[in-house]
């Protein structure tokens, strides 16, 4: 189950997953998503830093590097919010899965990483609700790097933390600041109990893996209505491109 900061239960399920930049938790949150919508489940997604309230803000801050360690935590902070009050917690009400891409943990790792007390911050994201399950992609600095590089030429200015004067080398930055973040994800395993991947290995079986670790919770879940045509053409034996996993005995 999620639960609400005192502990009350909630009928839906809150998967969340976290990683350094690169760690491909978010290619294995979609692949989940996909594969708990053709089973039938009803899914709500929501990713950090995505609330309307804060996206415009985000954008023009980075934009003019312009932002602050407090700033960032005070966006981030207000996002999380948001995305909390309007639907993380209504749509757990309603019995539904809700996958996170980055939760309360990625704040504890960057803000931290860049110089927020540790205390104060887990102090700000109380009210974060308990995740069923939170799993942690692990993977080494220097993957992670070959990762992000293979899909773009050049690293970000916040995501090599430049804006911390840590290397005026961006690729030296990136390697000091994610592997504070490491270190602080590392250290959370134990703390919150973060279900840890080993992202190194084959995408397929890391797959397997999550999926492994999820079925047993989804009894009871909110499930899509099924449309009468869709188990009629089922029940009588209709097989099609579209129709697979459509939950109907036969």
């Amino acid at each position: 189950m999620a639960f609400l900061p005192d502990g009350t239960p909630l009928p839906g399920k809150l998967f969340i997953v976290e990683g350094i930049d690169g760690s491909g938790k978010s290619t294995q949150l979609d692949l989940l998503r996909k594969w708990l919508t053709n089973e039938g489940y009803v899914v709500v997604f929501t990713e950090w830093n995505s609330s309307p309230i804060v996206r415009k803000t985000t954008k023009k801050g980075k934009r003019a590097q312009g932002l602050t360690p407090l700033s960032f935590h005070l966006i981030h902070a207000a996002d999380f919010a948001d995305r909390t009050e309007r639907q993380i917690i209504p749509a757990l009400k309603a019995g539904a899965i809700v996958l996170a891409d980055r939760y309360i943990y990625t704040a504890f790792g960057r803000d931290g990483a860049r110089g927020m007390d540790p205390d104060y911050i887990r102090q700000v994201y109380r009210f974060a609700v308990r995740p069923t399950v939170a799993f942690y992609f692990r993977v080494p600095l220097k993957e992670s790097l070959q990762r992000i590089l293979v899909g773009r030429p050049t690293l970000k200015y916040y995501e090599a933390g430049m804006d911390l004067g840590l290397d005026p080398d961006p690729y030296k930055s990136f390697r000091i600041f994610q592997g504070r973040i490491l270190e602080r994800y590392d250290g959370m395993v134990d703390e919150f109990g973060l279900t840890v991947i080993d992202a190194t290995e084959p995408l397929v079986e890391q797959q397997q893996r999550v999926r492994l670790i999820v079925e047993p919770h989804l009894e009871g879940v909110l499930e899509v209505e099924r449309v009468a045509w869709s188990k009629a053409l089922v029940e009588g034996q209709l097989h099609g491109r579209y129709l697979p996993g459509m939950g109907y005995e036969q």
